[in-house]
């Protein structure tokens, strides 16, 4: 791995102080759960009361934009989080993070206007962008590497547990308290987090003498944040060749090749160019594009075809996708405690995600024939088994191979590209079901349902039901094309094994 054009300045290390418990790990270790939960349970839960706060604010026309703001605002600033905490340290930007987070819950819980809420739905996902990166880095300060995978395998479950849970704590808070108690709930369980965290997470960490490159910053957020409005309104709200995409598009490029031209002069830029000079960073950051492009693009349609083609009602589909979160469950506890017995990832890696691709090939095929749920469920619980070997690993790895002055930002890189992956694929499948049922003449009857950001359909005919059958299982197909596009990429990743001190072994250069 070249580092030789490391522009930090030397580090500053606070005086030493007594050495971090197992009982501060845990309790830190459970409040960065708990934080993440928050987020990822809040995209759900929003979803579920979205029908109810439209008739409460109005605003139908502007309806995507509740779920669209949060998304924007947390997947632009990830990049940020992660240089600020190499600077500053990780304790202060969990607490901004956290604060920023509660803030615009308590704003969202108030809104008058679908205005505001979306204003104040920016404001919750600012905080939010946080909170992946700063607990992964968190993570990798206080526990050795070979013990990483295990304890980053928890974040797999945090997220499939929000992804069931989330639906119906919504409708429940909905239908008995209002749909304002959505956000209301952050408050105590932020509060204990902060307390947690405040109480626990002393280990001083390294951090820089710094200056802060405001123009790269800027550069940096406005490039991604006018790419990701293209990619998420494009072919929706916006017509590809309408006026919007156009000057969104115009903008994204004119940043973005400012922000390679200045990454290049500044003294400490807001991304180290030293960062993409790792072919593990790169490798990894594509396979986690990749991978969650296929993932997000197919799983967040398993609800529409479960209802719609499977005539389940909303609780049981939810039901129908325990099986995946059983799956990564298991496979990130094994697959950690075997980390810890050997420093080697790579097969691990490489068979989960052979594994996924196979799932997602049997499910499209299923789905496209009709076959019904003892060949449905294995293949779902397939796919988390699968997704369980790679996701917590990747992190670790990225960790492994960048040299603590950059392991933050590398980390929260990490994360955007994931989060992007996700982004792109709820888009690009929602395109290719609305081009689908367009090409059938069916109409997509927009309205109350919205997951992972994709407002979906929420009635069909029963005539229709081939037709979402077809469509759906298209969607599947794609998903197994990305999946297995990552997986070839794998193939080349170096592998470093991992070292009881967080070092990785000496890799060639390049690596």
């Amino acid at each position: 791995m070249n580092t030789a054009h490391d522009h930090s300045p030397a580090p500053h290390s606070p005086a030493p102080d007594a050495p971090v418990t197992d009982r501060e790990i845990r309790a830190v270790y459970l409040a960065l759960m708990a934080v993440l939960g928050l987020g990822a349970l809040d995209q759900s839960i929003v979803a579920t009361a979205l029908p109810r706060i439209v008739g409460d604010l109005g605003g139908m026309a502007h309806l995507s934009w509740v779920v669209t703001a949060y998304v924007l605002t947390s997947t632009a600033t990830m990049p940020l989080y992660g240089k600020l905490a190499d600077q500053y340290g990780r304790r202060p930007m969990i607490f901004v993070a956290l604060i920023a987070f509660l803030v615009g819950s308590v704003l969202c819980g108030v809104a008058q206007d679908m205005l505001q809420l979306i204003v104040f739905r920016a404001i919750q996902g600012l905080g939010a962008g946080g909170f992946m990166p700063l607990a992964q880095i968190i993570i990798s300060d206080l526990v050795p590497p070979q013990e990483r995978a295990k304890r980053q395998g928890m974040i797999a479950m945090v997220f499939a547990v929000t992804s069931v849970l989330g639906p119906v704590l919504g409708g429940l808070m909905t239908d008995f308290l209002s749909w304002h108690w959505i956000f209301f709930i952050n408050l105590p369980i932020g509060a204990v987090a902060f307390y947690a965290i405040a109480r626990s997470l002393r280990k001083p960490v390294i951090t820089h003498v710094h200056r802060i490159d405001y123009l790269g910053s800027v550069l940096l957020t406005g490039s991604i944040t006018a790419t990701l409005l293209v990619l998420a309104l494009g072919g929706t709200e916006w017509a590809w060749d309408g006026a919007q995409v156009k000057v969104c598009g115009a903008l994204a490029a004119v940043m973005g090749v400012w922000l390679v031209a200045h990454l290049r002069s500044a003294a400490e830029p807001v991304l180290p160019p030293e960062l993409f000079a790792s072919k593990v960073f790169n490798i990894a950051s594509i396979v986690m594009l990749f991978t969650f492009i296929g993932l997000m693009g197919a799983s967040v349609f398993f609800p529409l075809f479960f209802q719609l083609v499977m005539g389940n009602t909303p609780a049981q589909s939810g039901l129908m996708t325990v099986a995946m979160m059983v799956g990564m469950i298991a496979s990130s506890t094994v697959n950690g405690r075997l980390m810890q017995r050997s420093p080697r990832y790579k097969t691990a890696q490489v068979a989960g995600l052979a594994v996924a691709c196979v799932a997602f090939g049997v499910l499209a095929w299923a789905i496209e024939t009709g076959h019904g749920y003892w060949v449905l469920e294995p293949a779902i619980f397939a796919l988390g088994m699968g997704l369980g070997l790679v996701m917590p690993n990747m992190t670790v790895v990225v960790q492994n191979a960048l040299p603590a002055a950059r392991r933050g930002v590398g980390t929260a890189m990490l994360s955007f590209f994931r989060s992007l992956g996700g982004l792109l694929g709820v888009t690009g499948s929602g395109a290719i079901l609305a081009h689908q049922l367009h090409r059938h003449g069916v109409d997509l009857v927009q309205g109350a349902a919205a997951h992972g950001g994709a407002v979906v359909a929420t009635a069909a005919q029963a005539a229709s039901v081939p037709v979402y059958r077809h469509a759906i299982a298209t969607i599947f197909a794609g998903g197994t094309v990305t999946v297995l596009a990552g997986l070839i990429v794998l193939l080349f990743l170096p592998e470093l094994p991992l070292t009881a001190g967080g070092a990785a072994a000496p890799a060639p250069p390049g690596d």
